[in-house]
């Protein structure tokens, strides 16, 4: 799953922090690459060519400063460097190397989330206007999606809840995490108006045998992407 194929190096030597990360930014929809080490991540940037590299800087071996600077001889890569450490010196240092940001651990998913799409927006503005995803391609802009090299018929709400399924898909989404998501968490309405709107997206997508956009009995409704 790729949004335009935006691709993003994760380097950390602490294997619950890469794992952490990878999961939340692939389900974000970024084709995310893991390095354990600096000298592995530097490598693996030359044959992944990554948008973004968020590193760690006291790493074994190769720190995220020597990291930093050589992955800035690669070209237009952002770069935001992950510490333990509130050292001052550490960011100035970090920023004069290159680094395009800097967070201090412990973060927060969505505070990071927020800075990547900060990035995105100044390195590589005209990745964010379009998502390709299987069979999808979902145009933020222009409100459209194509399925299968065609243009549905969508309404406003319709395009907001199919993107929210495609881009989740292999997830179980709940209805109410559905309301939440797409009505919102002040929508006073029933939980069926989800049923209405699934059952209208299938129609449209031609998904008369639910393969597409299935339902789980108690559970709610998972995109299977083929």
């Amino acid at each position: 799953m790729q949004i335009k194929g935006i691709k993003i190096l994760l380097i950390d030597d602490e294997p619950s922090i890469l794992e952490f990360l990878e999961l939340g930014l692939q389900s974000e929809g970024f084709d995310v690459q893991t390095a354990p080490d600096g000298l592995t991540g530097v490598n693996l940037a030359k044959q992944f060519q990554p948008h973004i590299a968020i590193l760690d800087v006291m790493m074994h071996g190769m720190n995220g400063f020597e990291v930093c600077k050589m992955l800035k001889k690669m070209g237009n890569m952002a770069i935001i460097m992950l510490t333990a450490k509130d050292e001052v010196d550490d960011r100035v240092k970090g920023l004069t190397l290159g680094a395009d940001d800097y967070m201090i651990k412990p973060f927060s998913f969505e505070e990071l989330l927020a800075r990547i799409h900060a990035r995105i927006r100044n390195h590589f503005p005209h990745l964010l206007d379009e998502v390709l995803i299987g069979p999808f391609r979902i145009n933020d802009r222009r409100k459209e999606i194509i399925y299968q090299n065609r243009i549905l018929e969508l309404s406003a709400t319709e395009f907001v809840l199919l993107k929210f399924l495609v881009i989740n898909h292999g997830l179980v989404l709940s209805k109410p995490h559905i309301l939440d998501k797409v009505w919102g968490y002040d929508f006073g309405g029933e939980e069926n108006i989800v049923e209405v709107y699934i059952r209208s997206l299938r129609d449209k997508l031609n998904d008369k045998e639910h393969r597409l956009i299935r339902t789980l009995r108690g559970a709610g409704y998972r995109v299977d992407i083929p």
